[in-house]
């Protein structure tokens, strides 16, 4: 038996599956986020440590026997946190996540540095770990001067785990430490943030041993053997690996709290220009390249909170079909954007309002701008030389009929949407512990999903959908000078 962790902003994700990669079971455990100034967003990691003591717990209880048999764990998580130990292992100061703003100005100064973004094959945007190192020296130096070892999110879950300071390449990426094309710690990119090699974690494949199980926690949880843990990766990367997702133009697009649309790479090909990110895959000799937009099923979530309807109900008013874009548009800039403006200051609008504009018009807005934005990111790989014949399609908002219409409709590209059933983070995690523990064939463990159905374009609207999508993108320029 394996176990897939997953570690998101608002909470942890266990699933149980078997050797054969089928789901046994699932559990999961909620935690918070601290945000004590604007534009600050903080996590204490102890809530992680007790999330995972609960979700194996709940796994242990439901199901004893196939939990006994457990032989390996993979971990996934949220980017970009930096989680600051010191020489005893203990916790300095709360992670600072990915949506954390604070360190702008120092991200702007380390992509300013000769050479960051040829190693990194990325801009340094904000939400990235350098800059907030960067931040710490500036802001808070009695803590940076006792820096032992910076830790991603879920690898300070491992060492919780495991006793063991390892990081994978994934996760790594996002960084602005690493070389991504070499796939190994920068000793440039660590200077120019002012940091050295030894407080780097040692690096691992996301589908290798990153070590084992502590002999206490195994004895805790009724475990007779050895448990690898596998690398893991970055939840993008590894939710890749829960749908297939990893030959050389294999895509899917996300409906998530974020958006993203990525596409698997066999080389290194960054463009960081184009605000598109380059990262390693969690497997080895594979990048990826992703567009992102920081709101997707967010911006549904706040207009629900505005409207006082859930998020369901305002779905559930958008008919089966489109018909064409609405005359009212939202650009869904609620927490800034990354992909391809790189701007945290902007901020979203309706446009167009008016005396008769309904809530079912404003849903429609804010599935269509969420869909232009994920154009934006379509474009902005194409750039690339990244081409993508159809996608899947995964995350809450493809429960929508309406939004996957008007997405596909946008992209003009068909999207396949999978069978029902678990494909996210948690179940790629399990497949990289599969992958660690028995070193089967990756082709033979990270199958593809069956499609169970497949939204084509309305060839009838694309053009529509194309317009209207230049005058969306052609408030941005208008909608930052109104900010400025």
């Amino acid at each position: 038996m394996y176990i897939g962790l997953d570690l998101g902003t608002s909470g942890l994700r266990a699933l149980l599956a078997d050797e054969g990669g089928a789901i046994i079971a699932t559990a999961d455990a909620a935690y918070s986020v601290s945000t004590p100034h604007p534009g600050w967003s903080e996590q204490d990691p102890s809530d992680w440590v007790t999330a995972c003591k609960t979700v194996m717990a709940a796994l242990k209880a439901a199901h004893p026997v196939e939990f006994s048999a457990l032989r390996g764990i993979g971990l996934s998580g949220h980017m970009h946190g930096a989680t600051l130990v010191d020489a005893g292992g203990q916790v300095l100061r709360p992670c600072i996540l990915w949506n954390d703003s604070r360190s702008a100005a120092q991200a702007a100064m380390l992509d300013q540095t000769a050479n960051v973004r040829n190693l990194s094959g990325n801009i340094v945007f904000p939400g990235f770990t350098a800059p907030k190192l960067t931040w710490v020296e500036e802001n808070e130096p009695e803590i940076f001067a006792r820096v032992a070892k910076v830790l991603l999110p879920k690898d300070y879950l491992r060492y919780w785990l495991t006793g063991d300071y390892v990081g994978d390449m994934s996760d790594s990426a996002g960084t602005s430490w690493m070389d991504v094309g070499k796939r190994e710690w920068s000793p440039e990119l660590l200077e120019a943030g002012h940091m050295r090699l030894d407080q780097m974690p040692r690096l691992v494949e996301g589908s290798e041993s990153s070590g084992t199980v502590r002999a206490q926690l195994r004895s805790d949880w009724g475990l007779a053997g050895p448990v690898t843990v596998a690398g893991g990766g970055g939840d993008n990367a590894v939710a890749a690996c829960g749908v297939g997702c990893f030959r050389d133009g294999d895509g899917f697009v996300s409906l998530g709290t974020s958006g993203v649309l990525l596409a698997a790479k066999n080389s290194f090909a960054p463009a960081p220009e184009t605000a598109v990110h380059t990262f390693c895959h969690a497997v080895p000799d594979t990048w990826y390249q992703m567009g992102v937009i920081l709101a997707a099923t967010d911006c549904l979530n706040w207009l629900s909170r505005i409207l006082g309807r859930t998020p369901a109900e305002l779905a559930g008013t958008m008919k089966a079909e489109i018909s064409g874009p609405s005359r009212t548009m939202f650009l869904p800039y609620l927490s800034g954007e990354r992909t391809p403006h790189n701007d945290s200051q902007i901020r979203g609008s309706f446009v167009g309002l008016d005396i008769a504009t309904s809530p079912e018009d404003l849903t429609q807005a804010v599935m269509e701008g969420v869909s232009f934005a994920l154009r934006d990111n379509l474009d902005a790989l194409k750039t690339t030389g990244t081409n993508l014949s159809r996608i899947l399609a995964i995350g809450g908002g493809a429960k929508s009929r309406f939004w996957l219409e008007t997405l596909a409709t946008t992209l003009d590209l068909p999207l396949d949407l999978p069978e029902k059933g678990d494909f996210g983070a948690a179940l790629g995690a399990a497949r990289l512990a599969i992958a660690a523990d028995t070193n089967a064939d990756l082709s033979m463990i990270m199958t593809t999903p069956k499609v169970a159905e497949t939204v084509e374009p309305r060839s009838d609207l694309v053009d529509r959908y194309a317009e209207t999508h230049a005058r969306y993108r052609a408030l941005y320029p208008n909608l930052k000078a109104a900010l400025t």
